[in-house]
């Protein structure tokens, strides 16, 4: 670990080792993109499913490539996780490794989304499903002290109006941890969120905080688009750089881009990490946040997504930290919880003089 009482020295070890010890606060992340190799090949075999019996023949089949040609494409590795994902045990379990596993990688504030409605195939209901992830994220939450808080996912390619039932049926778990709600799927298909107004008006009448999917396909007008259902935070949305107004409009309106590098160069949006403009949004003064989006299918540990921001886009480590700790002030968890959270993060941080000061980051609440 690195010791919080003297300089940083810049090598690539010791940045690693930093932002391993590094506090870290992950808001956008799939369940079913952070399935365990491992646990898909029990899940496999206890469930007579037609999937590969090997680890490697399994990992192939989960991760992705560094680059595929879209968004749709990348969305295929979905379609093996979400196979097996279809009882309350397996999505139990694979909930509550999740979090052991941001846990061991000092992510002391996660939170985990994924689309209830994906997981019905086998006769599961909405509300036994949502029941299970609940379950297991409190599980995993008593485990390790990690917070854990989650967010219901709608999907683009769905019935609009089932979605409304999705919502109501979700508001009711959030005294269980179930803070948000979301709209994910493939966007050069379903291009128009406001088709989901009626549902995401459901779920905000029941209390659950707003964030959508925009802009892994069709860049800055898909992101102006989403603007339209008023959110806190939007999922991705890197092509936002591309127009100084809809900057200033995220700017004046406090609306965080939850940015995932190594995702969004596997979907196609920016060429390579390098390329990527979580810098330059953050330093126009865009609130952002950074996440792996999916620990498995990227097979990225948010703290080597964390020195990938330093190492090939050019953030400072005061400009990482600041990013982190922005994570806090935008989560969706009740401030009651979060002002502790921030207080433990600025201590960490306290003796590292390149990180800067903790003032410059405000508490949430």
């Amino acid at each position: 670990m690195i010791p919080s009482n003297g300089p940083v020295r810049t090598g690539a070890g010791a940045l690693r080792r930093l932002t391993a010890a590094m506090p870290k606060a992950e808001l956008h992340l799939h369940l079913d993109g952070s399935l365990r190799v491992e646990t898909a090949l029990a899940l496999a075999r206890s469930r007579g499913i037609d999937a590969p019996r090997t680890y490697d023949a399994m990992f192939e089949a989960l991760v992705g490539p560094p680059r595929m040609a879209s968004q749709a494409d990348l969305l295929t590795r979905f379609d093996l996780p979400i196979a097996l994902l279809q009882d309350a045990e397996a999505l139990e379990q694979a909930t509550l490794e999740l979090v052991e596993a941001k846990a061991a990688d000092n992510v002391r504030y996660v939170e985990i989304r994924w689309g209830p409605a994906l997981h019905v195939r086998r006769g599961l209901s909405l509300g036994d499903g949502i029941a299970a992830v609940c379950r297991g994220a409190a599980a995993g939450e008593r485990r390790t002290g990690t917070t854990v808080r989650l967010i219901c996912t709608a999907l683009r390619s769905h019935d609009p109006e089932a979605s409304i039932e999705l919502a109501e049926t979700a508001a009711a778990f959030r005294d269980q941890g179930l803070t948000g709600w979301d709209l994910a799927g493939p966007e050069a298909a379903n291009p128009d969120p406001l088709a989901f107004a009626s549902a995401f008006a459901a779920a905000r009448a029941g209390g659950l905080r707003i964030t959508l999917h925009a802009g892994e396909w069709g860049g800055a007008g898909q992101v102006r688009r989403a603007l339209a259902l008023d959110p806190e935070r939007i999922a991705h949305g890197p092509g936002a750089v591309d127009d100084p107004e809809l900057m200033a409009e995220l700017v004046a309106r406090g609306v965080t881009l939850d940015l995932c590098p190594t995702s969004n160069v596997q979907a196609g949006i920016v060429a390579s990490v390098a390329d990527h403009p979580l810098a330059r949004l953050h330093r126009a003064g865009v609130p952002v946040s950074l996440s792996t989006d999916d620990s498995t299918v990227s097979d990225i540990l948010l703290s080597e997504e964390y020195a990938g921001a330093v190492e090939a886009i050019g953030l400072s480590l005061a400009e990482l930290w600041a990013i982190d700790r922005h994570g806090l002030a935008a989560a969706f968890a009740e401030p009651a919880v979060l002002r502790p959270l921030a207080d433990e993060f600025d201590r960490w941080a306290a003796g590292i003089p390149e990180l800067g000061s903790p003032a410059r980051t405000p508490a949430p609440g």
